[in-house]
């Protein structure tokens, strides 16, 4: 899982686990002894940040960067003044948590003029069980249509199907067909499987990325 590009974003629509995989790659990074940040821009849902996690992530040396106080939980595309200084700061590892609508789309927009685009790698997280992402045809229609509002190429898809804990090797395998045919109409390489902790790692199409999950879903934020 080594990828040359000093900054990673991550993409994907509502419910595709791009922020637990974001989150994941991070840490990846900062086991390996690199200083690393992860650049939480996602503006869709108050459940599934990972700027709600930035004292944890502090201890495991890893810096998470999003709006606070107020704004912390606004659904509004804002930009911290220190995301430009990580980004142009080339002793960081920067890893970008992206939104997978229009609002996600906006921002990038507004920074690809600040990416160094040579040094930059874009991942569209694809989960086949969730909404909008259910047919081949959807997918593929996001995924174009991000690319052009977003004026960013997307480099690499990410299979990351499952059904949470009830996910067995015949979901991984299924999305993982998903996966080949959005690559094969959109002529965009898939860079790996997903697979959270507990799930067999057995071989597929694709290498595979075991993954922590960190974040609680709806549910149990609700009932905390």
């Amino acid at each position: 899982m080594d990828y040359q590009a000093r900054t990673l974003i991550f993409m994907g629509m509502f419910g595709s686990g791009k922020t637990e995989i974001s989150l994941n790659i991070a840490q990846h990074f900062a086991r390996k002894g690199e200083r690393t940040v992860v650049v939480d821009v996602d503006t869709v849902s108050p459940y599934f940040r990972s700027r709600d996690l930035m004292a944890v992530f502090e201890e495991k040396g890893i810096k998470i960067v999003a709006p606070e106080g107020a704004l912390a939980h606004a659904d509004l595309p804002i930009i911290t003044p220190q995301v430009f200084g990580y980004l142009e700061n080339p002793e960081y590892r920067v890893v970008l948590d992206v939104g997978g609508n229009d609002d996600g789309a906006v921002v990038l927009s507004s920074l690809s003029t600040r990416l160094q685009k040579t040094e930059c790698s874009t991942f569209y997280v694809l989960n086949f069980y969730r909404p909008f992402n259910d047919t081949v045809e959807n997918a593929v229609s996001h995924v174009l249509r991000l690319e052009e509002k977003s004026r960013m190429k997307i480099d690499f898809l990410v299979n990351n199907s499952n059904m949470g804990f009830e996910t067995t090797q015949e979901h991984v395998f299924k999305g993982e067909a998903f996966v080949t045919e959005v690559s094969k109409r959109t002529s965009i390489p898939v860079a790996f499987t997903a697979l959270m902790e507990g799930i067999s790692g057995r071989d597929g199409a694709y290498p595979r990325f075991h993954i922590m999950k960190y974040l609680k879903n709806s549910w149990e934020v609700e009932n905390d």
